[in-house]
Parts: structure tokens; C-alpha cells; sequence
């Protein structure tokens, strides 16, 4: 009897700071060939500045005799390591305790680049043989010491919606503004279980996705409460704001530059991993410790309110 699906989670030790591992390499190396039997696969980082580029921006950079890298070096350049990001000022982010502190690493440019290049913790591949899939890694070493990197590895035949809804979601007055979607007072995510239940998905994905209309806003995988009161207001309004020297730009570069700064355009939805292999067996919402869907938004704004549309879908 074929097997539906196949779950795999795997460990990874980054190289260097800025490192591009080949995620099907490693597969190959510890399942062999376990995945090939499935058409597709979900990919699932647990880090906020380690992801994946969807399968047709991946494609397309891999056609180019560059690739991925000079990709990704252009967002580097727009946010450079240590450029005076209030996420970087450790004593005023209260969250962490002194120990934390103490070995957290300041890494304002490595969000920065996650978000702006469109990297996200969970994509879908369909599967080509001999086509990599890359964990592009913005942070993986931290004061000389390689980080540990979690991913999850889900292969399926066919996937499937089984249900679809719509949340009014109130914000402030203030034109800028982020909000913590994870946030129980609004309930969100106890929605999301619901129908996880309700409709019994043992494994599959949640989609949050700004409805048409809604401009000025958009969603993003994390929360770190200076990085998104501060340091990506500053982004929108600037978005060279922390780029040390402009002049030396290049006109070969300029293209990239520019690319690099299309900051607000970019995501408006967000997926989230359903999964069955938690500790207590039952399917839950899967997201690591410092993910959280968030909307940002700028500008001004007619309502008082912002429209999102949930849907959920089950692997075969």
C-alpha cells in the first residue's frame, strides 16, 4: 500500500555566517532516496532568519550562472552587518533576560534581508530530479560558534482545501502599526485550531493572505518587538536608510540595489505548517520560538479594520 505522506526533520549546522545548504543533498545523505516517491514537498524552517525562496524565483536565480548568492548579497548590502538597528540595542529589548542577552546575537540586518528578499519558513516544491532546494541561512554563526537549525521535510501526493473563512481584524488609529496575529485577545489562532479539529487535518497548511483591496500592509513570520516598531517603519519610509555608503554603488549593481528596496511590495500572506508530530500526537499549528504571523501596516487608513482570509488545506 503506497504511503500518503512522509515527515522528516532534520538537524543542520551552518558554515559560515551567510551559508547556502543544499536541503535535497542532505536528504539524499540520511533517507536517501525516501522523498523522490512523493510529487511534492513542504519545506519548513523554524528560524526567523533562515528560509527558503519560493520554487519560481529559485528556479529562475539558478538558471543564472550566479545563482542564489548575488541574490541575497544585494539585500546584504542594502542592510549591512551593524548599521544601528534599534532590534540590535539588547538592553532595550525586554523580552530577553540577562542571560539571554548575553549570547543573543544582534542580527537587525539579517531580518531585514529575510523579509525584504522574500525568503519564508514555509514554502512548496514540486519535485524535479536533480533540482536543489536551498536553506539560505542570513545568521548561522554566532560569535564563532555554528547555530542549530531545525527544519521539517514533508513529502505529499496532492493537497487539498477543506475549508476557507474571513477574520476582521481591528487596529489602531495610528497609520504604523504591527500586529501580533498570535495575539489571544484576538483569537486568532484558537480559530485556527478549531478548524484544524473540526475538519480533522492531520497534516497540511494554513494560509493567511491579505484580502484584495487592503493596500499599505503586509504580513510577516516573527516577532521581535523593536525590529517591527522600529527598525521596518524605517525600511518603508527609507528604504537605503541603513545602507552606509551610497556612492560606491556600482552600475552594476544599481539594478540590484534597486530590486533590494522594494521592501513594502513584497509578502502578503503567510503559511503555516498543520502537522500531527508534536509530543502529544494531536495536530497543531507549527511555528518555532520566534514566529509569529504579524501585519504591518503604513499610511493612512479609511477603517479601523484589516481583512484577512484563512484557508485551510490537507495533504493526501
Amino acid at each position: 500500500m503506497a504511503i500518503d505522506q512522509r515527515e522528516i526533520t532534520l538537524e543542520i549546522r551552518p558554515r559560515a555566517r551567510f551559508d547556502v545548504v543544499d536541503v535535497r543533498r542532505r536528504l539524499l545523505e540520511t533517507h536517501d532516496t525516501t522523498l523522490d516517491a512523493f510529487p511534492q514537498a513542504l519545506y519548513y524552517s523554524f528560524h526567523t532568519t533562515a528560509g527558503y525562496l519560493d520554487q519560481r524565483t529559485a528556479w529562475r536565480l539558478n538558471m543564472r550562472c550566479n545563482g542564489v548568492a548575488p541574490y541575497l548579497r544585494a539585500f546584504q548590502s542594502v542592510f549591512p552587518e551593524g548599521a544601528g538597528y534599534r532590534h540590535d540595542e539588547l538592553h532595550l529589548r525586554h523580552e530577553l533576560s540577562e542571560e539571554q542577552r548575553r549570547v543573543e546575537p544582534c542580527n537587525g540586518d539579517s531580518h531585514l534581508s529575510f523579509i525584504s528578499a522574500g525568503l519564508r519558513a514555509c514554502v512548496v516544491y514540486n519535485h524535479r530530479p536533480d533540482e536543489s532546494v536551498h536553506l539560505i541561512d542570513l545568521d548561522g554563526v554566532n560569535g564563532g560558534v555554528p547555530r542549530r537549525r531545525v527544519i521539517t521535510v514533508l513529502g505529499f501526493t496532492s493537497e487539498e482545501v477543506v475549508a476557507r473563512d474571513r477574520l476582521v481584524i481591528p487596529i489602531a488609529a495610528c497609520s504604523d502599526d504591527s500586529i501580533d496575529l498570535k495575539n489571544p485577545s484576538l483569537g486568532l489562532f484558537e480559530q485556527l485550531e478549531e478548524l484544524i479539529a473540526r475538519y480533522g487535518v492531520a497534516k497540511g497548511r494554513i494560509h493567511l493572505t491579505l484580502a484584495d483591496g487592503e493596500r499599505q500592509a503586509l504580513t510577516i513570520n516573527e516577532y521581535e518587538t523593536l525590529l517591527m516598531q522600529y527598525d521596518v517603519p524605517e525600511v518603508i519610509r527609507n528604504p537605503f536608510r541603513f545602507m552606509r555608503d551610497r556612492r560606491r554603488t556600482s552600475e552594476t549593481d544599481a539594478p540590484r540595489m534597486i530590486a533590494a528596496a522594494r521592501f513594502p511590495r513584497l509578502q502578503r500572506s503567510v503559511s503555516l505548517l498543520v502537522s500531527d508530530s508534536g509530543a502529544d500526537g494531536g495536530p497543531h499549528v507549527v511555528q518555532g520560538r520566534y514566529q509569529s504571523p504579524i501585519l504591518l501596516q503604513w499610511g493612512p487608513d479609511e477603517g479601523h479594520t484589516r481583512i484577512i482570509e484563512v484557508t485551510l488545506t490537507r495533504f493526501r
